[in-house]
């Protein structure tokens, strides 16, 4: 891991294995040890902490906003887009640890790892420094994407929702078409039935994967 990524996550770890733990894969963790030395766990507390330190975030900047506008702007910029994004931003792809045979499967370029290394980042600084910390990391990374649309945004999945609902069509009926790959690399196919009208979409989990079913629904408009 280079001093250039640890000075652009901009903190000191008082306790350097934290960072070490985030930036490990499952794929590199220790079978021996249940792989509780991969970033899962991190991420799993990262996810929370990031959804916590948003929603406080949220409701100070937007405060005429009611709970349903603040929630549309929350799921999209806790998204693994976003947090992949992220990711990529601060050169965190780099500092995975992965096994170099994973690694020229194009493992580290993956989005959902990336976002997931990126929460997992976020529950080692809050492990070692607080909620402070990650606070303050969370506020300067996210800063543009917080920034960036002046009303609410939509997921793909919440416009086709609207748009059928808005002509009496129902909701629209997800399908999970087919799923391949390593389970640390799978590719999701969904369909979507709205409007009698059907599209797919694939995408590195099933939400991704619905979220491309419903873009291709819409574009097809």
């Amino acid at each position: 891991m280079t001093k250039a990524f640890r000075d652009r996550v901009g903190y000191s770890f008082a306790n350097p294995a934290l960072l070490e733990q985030a930036m490990t894969h499952r794929s590199a963790a220790d079978p021996r040890r249940d792989m509780l030395d991969s970033n899962e766990r991190l991420e799993f507390l990262g996810d929370r902490v990031l959804a916590l330190v948003m929603a406080e975030w949220l409701s100070e900047r937007f405060p005429q906003e009611r709970e349903g506008a603040l929630g549309k702007r929350l799921s999209v910029l806790v998204a693994a887009e976003t947090l992949a994004k992220v990711g990529d931003a601060i050169g965190l792809p780099a500092a995975l640890r992965i096994p170099p045979a994973e690694g020229r499967t194009g493992l580290r370029g993956r989005a959902t790892v990336i976002a997931d290394a990126t929460e997992a980042l976020i529950g080692a600084l809050y492990m070692d420094g607080g909620l402070d910390v990650a606070r303050g990391f969370v506020r300067r990374e996210w800063a543009k994407h917080i920034e960036a649309d002046p009303t609410p945004p939509m997921s793909a999945k919440s416009r086709l929702q609207e748009y059928t609902l808005g002509r009496a069509e129902g909701l629209p009926e997800y399908r999970l078409v087919s799923t391949t790959g390593p389970s640390h690399m799978p590719v999701f196919v969904v369909s979507v039935l709205a409007g009698g009208r059907e599209a797919e979409g694939r995408g590195e989990s099933k939400r991704a994967a619905e979220q491309a079913a419903a873009e291709a629904w819409l574009a097809a408009l």
